[in-house]
């Protein structure tokens, strides 16, 4: 089985838990920046798993993207060198593969990526096989709340039976 796992990510966090999900999923699977997932790349995937930061209550805008370039509080600016998950969505080809979503959020309401991360996977012809998911930081720049890694690696063997 061909998987790919595509995120964006500002602070590491979702880096973070793109990687595990990858480790989950099995040897060989990529964990790649919205840059590096090209057509090419992603071509054939049996499965996709995307996702991003909650910015702003959902999947980051361009303008949330400019609005955050010099965040007040950051120990260091945000990776804004690779492209936004929302314009990777809008490109990405055709495909019939499995598909999941997932983001990395604040504890409590303050919104989500997760789901309009998986429409636009659905919108391109891949076929959703699990509910969206969310990993929590601690605070707006993470860390990652304890444990978090693990339960995406243990998302992405899920993942990865789901789709075989």
């Amino acid at each position: 089985m061909k998987a790919v796992v595509v995120y964006e990510s500002f602070w590491g966090n979702t880096a973070a838990v793109a990687r595990a999900i990858a480790a989950g999923v099995g040897p060989g699977t990529p964990a790649l920046p919205t840059g590096e997932a090209t057509a090419e790349a992603i071509a054939g995937a049996d499965l996709i798993v995307a996702g991003s930061p909650v910015i702003g209550f959902r999947m980051p805008t361009e303008k949330m993207r400019e609005s955050i370039r010099v965040k007040p509080g950051a120990d260091r600016p945000p990776d804004l060198s690779q492209p936004s998950l929302a314009s990777w969505l809008e490109g990405l080809p055709k495909g019939d593969g499995a598909a999941a979503a997932f983001d990395t959020r604040i504890r409590g309401p303050f919104g989500s990526a997760a789901p309009a991360i998986l429409k636009g996977l659905e919108k391109a012809g891949y076929r959703g096989i699990a509910k969206p998911r969310g990993f929590i930081v601690t605070g707006t720049y993470g860390p990652l709340r304890e444990g978090e890694l693990d339960a995406a690696r243990q998302w992405g063997a899920e993942l990865a039976r789901l789709a075989g």
